[in-house]
């Protein structure tokens, strides 16, 4: 029971929330409201209700913690009671120490650190915890963070979105489910995608899932039964990334939880604008979000990863195809800027993430920036970067040579070493210390690169390329062919 105190600091707060919205939002968060009061059974029933909110610590989720919050309060202001939130946050390596700083200032200025009402969980791939601003990245999840990175890189010669979006979107996956079901799980998922959306999201996946062979039942479709599919898929996915080494793909096998609980997806997106600009003073001035230099990379405003993504492309094409560094920058700040107004980003912040590459000396500090996160985040040097985009040791070790006379001449009398040591084969000890050192995988990692290939998307005929292929996150942009030295367009994907 709330004393008189406590609904005072509901009011005020509730005033606060609503103060930011527009008559239409106001209207949306009483719509939700009644919505969520008829699902539960009635206003007796709201204290045993369960809403939870996935909270990935960025522009667009940070507007729909705080619509539900006002939704929330504005239940518990009506009728002396309402529903417990409870907000989940998924971390990765590429989740820096400023997107936590970010949701902690959310988290104060909406009331919830020390709301009995509300429920808040940082999940760590299998670890779940109460939030805590400071709380360490467990080093296993690091661990297989860096190991996804560097295999997806290998075979896609560090493409953005194989590279640092494939597994880890199947562990967003693995992260709803263990949100959802955790201690006897939520009655509803509240969520800013439209059901149009969903449906093309739920449609991509079972038409992924029968193409790669995975038997899906179609008709009344339940979040379970999606999480089971994509659990397919990432079976699929990481067989043939790992090969057969049973232990990886079982580290990452989605979480499908209780069939017994099924929560109900409830949309705000018709109710709302998610139009950054239309809520600026909400999000930046009342709920303390800024757009960190790391943490808002590009189109993210929580994951440092496509800083990433660019600094690969620089180092793709001075080392790989002889350029400059410059020119690969400038080639992927042509994609950001396409997706960056593709998704309606406010010129401000499109400014803001292109002016940090607007001179030379502005390029070559953002290189150091991402030497520095990459070495942070991942414990990855330039070596194991320049590494990756050469994909030297796919296909049988075909672009070794083109990668040793170009970043390591001095080996360039022991290519047959490094061959014999990716074979296995006795006597090559020294080779193989040499390559798990330079490209900062195992051998035994780098032996199962040399048994497999790298990617064709054109060809689709890999799970990598049938997910590249329905994966909205790639255009082409201007560039050199390689052979000719003539201008040509190659399609790349990032974020």
């Amino acid at each position: 029971m709330n004393t008189a105190h406590d609904a005072n600091d509901d009011r005020t707060r509730y005033e606060q929330l609503i103060g930011f919205l527009t008559e239409e939002e106001r209207l949306g968060v009483a719509a939700v409201g009644d919505k969520l009061v008829e699902a539960a059974g009635g206003r007796r029933k709201l204290a045993d209700y369960k809403v939870m909110v996935a909270y990935g610590g960025g522009k667009d989720s940070t507007y729909v913690v705080a619509f539900v919050r006002a939704v929330q309060l504005r239940l518990q202001l009506a009728h002396g009671s309402t529903f417990l939130m409870r907000v989940a946050n998924m971390r990765h390596a590429g989740v820096v120490g400023a997107v936590m700083e970010n949701i902690d200032r959310v988290y104060a200025a909406l009331g919830l650190l020390d709301d009995e009402r509300a429920e808040l969980l940082t999940i760590d791939h299998t670890e779940i915890r109460r939030f805590r601003v400071d709380l360490p990245l467990p080093e296993k999840l690091v661990a297989i963070n860096r190991l996804d990175v560097l295999m997806n890189g290998h075979r896609s010669a560090g493409d953005g979105r194989p590279t640092f979006c494939n597994s880890c979107n199947l562990a967003v996956a693995d992260f709803y489910g263990r949100a959802a079901w955790w201690r006897g799980g939520v009655d509803a998922i509240m969520t800013g995608d439209s059901r149009r959306e969903q449906a093309l999201y739920a449609a991509w996946i079972l038409r992924l899932a029968k193409g790669i062979g995975i038997d899906v039942q179609r008709k009344g479709m339940t979040f379970r039964d999606l999480l089971a599919a994509l659990r397919g898929v990432g079976d699929a996915y990481f067989r043939e990334l790992f090969g057969d080494d049973r232990h990886e793909p079982a580290e990452r096998e989605v979480a499908v939880g209780d069939r017994s609980v099924q929560p109900t997806f409830v949309s705000i997106y018709d109710l709302v604008s998610y139009r950054v600009h239309d809520h600026w003073d909400l999000i930046v001035d009342f709920l303390g979000f800024r757009f960190d230099d790391l943490a808002f990379s590009f189109t993210e405003s929580d994951c440092a990863n496509p800083t990433l993504m660019a600094h690969l492309r620089g180092l793709r094409v001075e080392y790989v195809e002889g350029r400059t560094y410059a020119a690969g920058i400038t080639e992927y700040l042509e994609f950001a800027e396409t997706m960056m107004r593709k998704k309606e980003m406010p010129d401000r912040l499109i400014d803001l993430a292109l002016a940090r590459y607007d001179s030379p000396e502005k390029i070559a500090e953002r290189r150091a920036v991402a030497s520095a996160y990459a070495e942070n985040a991942f414990g990855l040097n330039e070596d194991a970067l320049v590494a990756m985009v050469f994909s030297p040791f796919t296909d049988k070790g075909a672009r070794l040579p083109q990668f040793i006379e170009r970043c390591h001449p001095e080996w360039r009398d022991e290519i047959p070493a490094l061959h014999a040591a990716l074979l296995a084969e006795e006597g090559s000890d020294h080779a193989a210390a040499w390559l798990a050192e330079v490209s900062g995988l195992s051998i035994t990692h780098l032996r199962t690169l040399y048994r497999s290939s790298l990617v064709d998307f054109a060809a689709g005929d890999t799970v990598m390329a049938r997910v590249r292929a329905g994966d909205p996150h790639k255009s082409q942009v201007h560039t050199v062919d390689a052979q000719s030295g003539l201008p040509t367009l190659e399609l790349i994907s990032g974020r």
